[in-house]
Parts: structure tokens; sequence; C-alpha cells
């Protein structure tokens, strides 16, 4: 087991920016990429609402739901609509846990015990503060709820309130777990996707990687803003069609694949946009992933602290 230390804070607002970037220049089916803009957005917005709601997230000392409230007014400032209200929810508590490990050297288990710390003290304030987020990013049909709507103040802590939530938001139910599922099925994915020292495969690692842990999220379950969007049935009609298209892709030899993409799963895309599917959640599932797993790396490598999109290291 690599040594682990502590991570400057600089890597950690670089590792964010990385993450982020990986989002679009990784061709996933359904979401918005550098190759294939949807839904009305491009690239060159998710890029900016990345750098707006930067200094918001990293805070330092700042509130979960005051990162979360200032990330969101600084992107809809920076490009007039929702593009990363869910990569903020999930970053902002990871965000703030990094704050509390101060000094101690960062390893997933340090990290996933400081980010339940962080859960268990979100209060009524951290509430108010989201909500208000919510309602200024006005995703469509998210913070609808016959208990603790987002259209109304709430009245009890944040944790609470996506816990009510959880059962039918990915998001909220990492609020409710502690994040178990990027902590457990996020970084599994993503360390199963680094290469081996046999293999030798073209372009670039790092989107590998990002693709198998959001195919990996994508054929878990049902993404939440496709059943929001379009009903249960079809949500469990795309995941069925991801697992089947990462068992395809991920039993490919590693030489014959170019980058992340792939023609069949860019045929899925463009048939994902033509019908307005976006699987969303399971997008900000991933980014935040790779932004965990790359400020790891960055606590066990003897490398420069500088992110490095042409490969992967390994996460302790």
């Amino acid at each position: 087991m690599p040594e682990t230390r502590a991570i400057p804070f600089e890597h950690a607002r670089a590792a964010f920016l990385e993450a982020c970037a990986l989002d679009v220049t990784t061709p996933k089916p359904g979401n918005v990429s550098t190759q294939s803009p949807g839904h009305g957005m491009d690239a060159a917005q998710f890029l900016a609402s990345a750098d707006a709601s930067l200094d918001a997230l990293f805070a330092r000392g700042a509130k979960v739901g005051q990162r979360i409230l200032d990330a969101v007014t600084r992107t809809r400032a920076a490009v007039g609509c929702n593009t990363n209200l869910g990569i903020v929810l999930l970053v902002a508590p990871l965000a703030a846990a990094l704050d509390a490990t101060g000094d101690r050297p960062l390893s997933a288990q340090t990290w996933r015990a400081a980010t339940d710390d962080v859960l268990s003290s979100l209060d009524l304030d951290d509430a108010r503060l989201a909500y208000r987020a919510i309602a200024l990013a006005n995703p469509g049909g998210l913070g609808d709820a016959p208990e603790q709507s987002v259209h109304a103040p709430p009245t009890v802590g944040l944790r609470e309130a996506m816990r009510l939530a959880s059962e039918r938001d990915s998001i909220a139910r990492q609020y409710a777990n502690g994040f178990a599922d990027l902590f457990d099925t996020g970084l599994a994915a993503y360390q199963e996707a680094l290469p081996r020292a046999h293999e030798t495969a073209p372009g670039n690692p790092a989107e590998r990687a990002m693709l198998n842990v959001f195919l990996a999220f994508l054929g878990g379950w049902p993404d939440s803003h496709i059943v929001r969007k379009h009903g249960l049935a079809l949500a469990q009609s795309v995941t069925l069609m991801a697992r089947e298209q990462h068992a395809r892709w991920h039993h490919t030899p590693p030489a014959a694949r170019r980058s992340a993409s792939d023609p069949q799963l860019d045929a899925w895309d463009a048939k994902l946009k033509a019908q307005a599917i976006n699987p969303g959640t399971s997008a900000d599932l991933a980014v935040a992933t790779l932004f965990v797993a790359r400020c790891i790396a960055g606590a066990v490598s003897p490398r420069s602290h500088r992110p490095d999109t042409t490969g992967t290291e390994p996460v302790s």
C-alpha cells in the first residue's frame, strides 16, 4: 500500500477542473461533449460553469449550503442555465470534508469518514441555502416532493431533507448514505479502468476511466434525471442498454479502443439526444468520482501535483 500524504489546496482545485473537463472531452452517450452538443447546450458552457463555480466550492471554512448557493449563483451569471447543479451538490460536501482533513494524509477511507462527519453536521441553515440554490437553478422536477419541497421553507437540516428524497434521487442518496455509491461503485470502476502493466492502448486513459465510471453508474440503477423527465420505465430501459454496452465495450481489447469513444456508443449517443434523453445524474456522479480519484492519486503519487490528463494513477 503506497504511503499517503495531504494534498495541496491548489491540487484539489485543479483536480476539480480536470474532472469537469473530462466530463465534456469524454464522449458519453446522451451527454454533452466537445464532439457532440445536445439538449440546447454545448461543451463551452460546461467548462465556463466549472470555472465560475470553482472559488465558491473551494471557499475555505464555508458552510456546505453557502458553497452550493454561491456556486449556482455564479454559474447562472456565467452561462444563464443549469449546467452543473448536480456536480455542485456532490462536490460541496466533499470539498468541505477536504477542509476538515487539514494536514492529515488523504486516502479514500479518511476522506469518506470526513465526508460523513460533514454530512452529519449539516443544519437548517444549510438546507435554506441549498433550497435557494436549487430554486435558482430551476431544474425541471428536482425538489418537487410531498415532504420538504424546495418550494417551501425547510424545517429540517439538509441531510435529513436529502434523506427524504433519497429513494427517488441518486444525488440525494449520497447525502443519506455518506457517498457510498461514489466511494464504492465509482472508485471501483475507476480502478478497474486503469491500464495494467502489460496493456497498451491508444488515446487517453483518463477518458477511458471517465467512461467506465459513467457506464457503471448508468448501468447500476435508473438515472434520476431520466426518471424525472421521462418516467421509470424508459429510465430502466436505458439502464439495461447501458449494461449491455458497458459489457461489450469493457471486453473490447484495450489496443482496439480509441480513447473513450466507440462507434456503437456514438450511435447510441445520437439516438438518446434525438429523444431528448440525458443521463445527467450518472454524469454528475462520474465527475465527482473522477475529482475524488484524481485528488487521491495526487496524495499517493511521488510526481508533481500538477494534474495529468493523459494518464491515470492508482487510488489507495
